[in-house]
Order: C-alpha cells, then sequence, then structure tokens
C-alpha cells in the first residue's frame, strides 16, 4: 500500500506524462493544415506551436476547473469511509454533540427505524451502514451544516471556516467538498478520508487515457485526446463507487453536447468562412490568392496552436487539482501557479516532438489543401475552441479541426471531400470515451489488485 503523499507524486507524474502524449499526439491539431500546404516546414511549424502552445495554456483554467470538480464527485462517501460505523451508529442513536445532535434531525425515517433496532456495540447490519452513508451524503449538499456553535471547539483551518460561514455562495461541488472536510473533522475516528483510494481513481482514469492515445496514434486514428482522459475519468469513478460517483449532468452540459456541437459548428463556421472567400476573391487571380493566404495562414496557425494550449493544457491541471482536492492539500479547486506551468511546459515538450502519423491523416487524407482552405480551417477552430475555453469546456481540438477541414472541403463540393476517412475518424470518436473507460476501470481494478490503493 502506498502512501497518499506517494500517490499523489505519482498521480502528478503520469497527469504530467498524459501532458507530454497529448502534446505529440494532438500536434496535428494545429500544425497539419500549415505543413501539408507548405506555407511553413515541418520545423518550424513544430516550434511555432509548442511555444504557443506553452502561452495558451498560460492564460485560463476555466476547463481545468471544470475537469476538477464539475464531472466526478470527489466528496461522496462510500461505506468503506465509515471507519467505525458501531461508534458512527451510537453517537447518532444518542447524539450529545451539537454536531450529531443536529445530524440526528437530518436522518431519514429508514435510519432512525434501523438505528432503533441497533444495541450499542454491537457490530452494525449492512443495511445500517448503507442508510448512514446515504444520510451523509445527503449532509454533504446542505448549506447550513456549519455554525460556529455547532463546530465550536474542532480545529478547522482558518480558509476552511471561511468557506463554511460563506457557504451559500459556494458551487454545490465546492459545498460538498467543504462539508465533507467539516465531517471529517467532527469524527475523526468514525470517519475515514476517501483520499487515498480517491488517488487511485484518478491514476487509473489517466492510464486508460495514456493507453488509448498510445493506441490511436500508433494507427494514426486522430482521436480526442480530452475525450480519453474524461472517459477513464467515468470508467475509474464507476468501478470504484457506482454511477452516482459521476456528476452526469455536468457530463452532458460540459462534454457530451460539447462533443457533438463543437465539430458540428466547426463544419458550419468554415462551411460559411470558404464560402465568404469563394465569393469575395472570385474575380481574383488564384496566384495572388494562394500568395496572401500563405502569409494569413501563419496567423491562423499560430491562433490553433494558441487556443489548442488553451483548452488542452488544462485537462491535465484539472486532473492534479482534483487529485490535491481529494487529498485535502488545497481547500478549493484553484489551479496552483506551479501546476499551470509544469503542464504547460509538459504540452510544449510533447508538441516539439511532433505527432508525423495522424499530420498525414488530417493534411492530406481529408481534402486536398491549399492555402486558403489551410487559413479557413484554423481560423473556424481557432473560433470553436476560444469560445468553448472561456466557459469551461473540455472539447476535442482533433474533432474541432476535422469538422472545420470537412466544412472547408464541403463548400467546395461534396465529393471534394474524402468521407471514407470522415467515417472511420467518426468511429474512432465514438469508441474514444467508453474504450478509454474500459481501460480505466481494469486499471483500477489491477492497482487494487496489487494493493496500490489498500
Amino acid at each position: 500500500m502506498l502512501s497518499v503523499s506517494l500517490l499523489l507524486i505519482l498521480v502528478v507524474v503520469c497527469a504530467l506524462a498524459f501532458d507530454y502524449i497529448n502534446g505529440f499526439h494532438d500536434t496535428a491539431n494545429a500544425i497539419a493544415t500549415v505543413v501539408s500546404t507548405r506555407v511553413l516546414s515541418p520545423r518550424k511549424a513544430i516550434v511555432m506551436a509548442a511555444c504557443l502552445n506553452f502561452v495558451g495554456a498560460l492564460v485560463s483554467t476555466q476547463v481545468a476547473i471544470t475537469v476538477a470538480s464539475g464531472l466526478v464527485d470527489t466528496a461522496r462517501f462510500q461505506i468503506a469511509d465509515i471507519h467505525q460505523s458501531a461508534g458512527l451508529a451510537a453517537k447518532l442513536q444518542h447524539p450529545a454533540d451539537p454536531v450529531s445532535q443536529y445530524l440526528a434531525t437530518q436522518l431519514s425515517p429508514e435510519t432512525q427505524g434501523l438505528l432503533g433496532q441497533y444495541t450499542v456495540g454491537t457490530a452494525t447490519s449492512p443495511e445500517l451502514q448503507g442508510a448512514m452513508v446515504a444520510d451523509l451524503n445527503r449532509a454533504i449538499t446542505q448549506t447550513d451544516l456549519y455554525s460556529a456553535e455547532r463546530f465550536a471547539g474542532i480545529a478547522l483551518k482558518p480558509k476552511m471556516e471561511a468557506k463554511a460561514k460563506d457557504s451559500s455562495k459556494l458551487k454545490p461541488e465546492e459545498l460538498a467538498n467543504t462539508n465533507r472536510a467539516l465531517l471529517e473533522k467532527a469524527y475523526p475516528q468514525e470517519l475515514d478520508s476517501n483520499q487515498q483510494t480517491f488517488q487511485v481513481v484518478i491514476l487509473a482514469a489517466i492510464l486508460g487515457a495514456i493507453v488509448w492515445n498510445l493506441i490511436t496514434w500508433k494507427f494514426g486514428i486522430p482521436s480526442s485526446s480530452s475525450h480519453a482522459l474524461i472517459g477513464g475519468l467515468i470508467g475509474a469513478a464507476i468501478i470504484h463507487g457506482g454511477l452516482p460517483f459521476v456528476l452526469w449532468g455536468g457530463i452532458v452540459k460540459k462534454v457530451l453536447i460539447p462533443l457533438v456541437g463543437s465539430p458540428a459548428m466547426g463544419f458550419l463556421i468554415g462551411f460559411l468562412l470558404m464560402g465568404g472567400i469563394f465569393k469575395t476573391l472570385a474575380n481574383v487571380h488564384p496566384g495572388r490568392v494562394s500568395a496572401s493566404f500563405r502569409h494569413l495562414q501563419i496567423l491562423s496557425a499560430a491562433a490553433m496552436a494558441f487556443t489548442h494550449g488553451l483548452n488542452d493544457a488544462q485537462k491535465s491541471m484539472g486532473i492534479i487539482t482534483m487529485a490535491l482536492v481529494s487529498a485535502r492539500m488545497i481547500p478549493e479547486p484553484v489551479v496552483p501557479t506551479w501546476v499551470v506551468l509544469s503542464c504547460a511546459v509538459a504540452m510544449a515538450l510533447g508538441t516539439s516532438v511532433g505527432g508525423w502519423r495522424i499530420i498525414k491523416t488530417m493534411g492530406h487524407k481529408i481534402i486536398r489543401l491549399e492555402p486558403v482552405h489551410g487559413f479557413a480551417a484554423e481560423t473556424s477552430s481557432a473560433i470553436v475552441l476560444f469560445v468553448t475555453s472561456h466557459f469551461g469546456m473540455p472539447v476535442s481540438t482533433t474533432h474541432v479541426i476535422s469538422g472545420s477541414i470537412f466544412g472547408v472541403g464541403a463548400s467546395k463540393r461534396l465529393s471534394a471531400v474524402r468521407w471514407g476517412v470522415a467515417q472511420s475518424m467518426v468511429m474512432a470518436w465514438v469508441l474514444t470515451l467508453p474504450a478509454a473507460g474500459l481501460v480505466a476501470a481494469l486499471s483500477y481494478e489491477l492497482l487494487m489488485l496489487v494493493g496500490i490503493g489498500k
């Protein structure tokens, strides 16, 4: 069994490794078009992308906060978190301290009935344990859990106490984390923190994403690193604590809707932008158009590289922040500066390696690209990525740039796009979430089997 600190270090190292792999896996997103149109040499394009990935990663943390707190319930209690169930049952049956007295008023009729049948000093039944867990999970959603009188004499850190006092202004996930920490302070003997096993959940999620990324990179399939990580997180969370551990509202709103909507928006904007360029420059000599857009494409590729760092590097920031919160190293899902810098460096280094297999698919197999096509596709993608990053949506840059390229191609004529390639790419997109989730679930079981999380 590894200690929490060693598990946390392992999570951070693996998250940075994922960020590095994400960099070379998704290099094609930023530079495939500018390389395939021969506007920039591969070396110059990769250097530009690496630098702007780094800068983009420093600008915002909205996506990281979504990953850290909006997808998986890190505060939820399980039966395994009740270290001394008999002691907790005794305190709830005969509440003497203010916290127990409050919780006694919040107990469900089922728990009250089971407590009435319980004899102090005997073992608690699985039914009573489950009922107490359900009530504890209900308690961590209550804004009135904390009061100065109720927690008098319980040592709280000033920051936690300040948050607890102003709990009505907290987001639901922040409130749950704060209230769980309060209950652990109130019942230090009875409640066991989930921080150790949850580090294993996060570690398994990262391993699932890394394995799927390497498989798709090996075969040149432009799948989504973002959704591989989210799929891994969902799979590991479900195998750890069941479906309730996943915040399905956040998954639908922040992942599934953008999963479909972002490439569709890329397609639409690319289609309209390319159509507008065709109409505006219809009477201009093709040679002049190509020469002008060779320069403009450098700017569009730079914008694409910047927004790639803005969105993609934040996934690892969010995972590390989630690990720090669940390990009680930080009180709320605010990304520390050292996490931002380390993830930005890891992605920039990965981007500098390059992902040539995927560049070939993105730059040649979908449609024959000219500088004007590359400019339209990259500009469309950069717009979508900037907007989704602003709203904290962890979308796939791979999906967005692919959708934009298809839109640009379709604006010329539908037959210009190799739709067979589109079909194989969509299949990879559909498979990413469940495949990475399955690998993560298997990784979790393996880690638990070898004793890392026990």
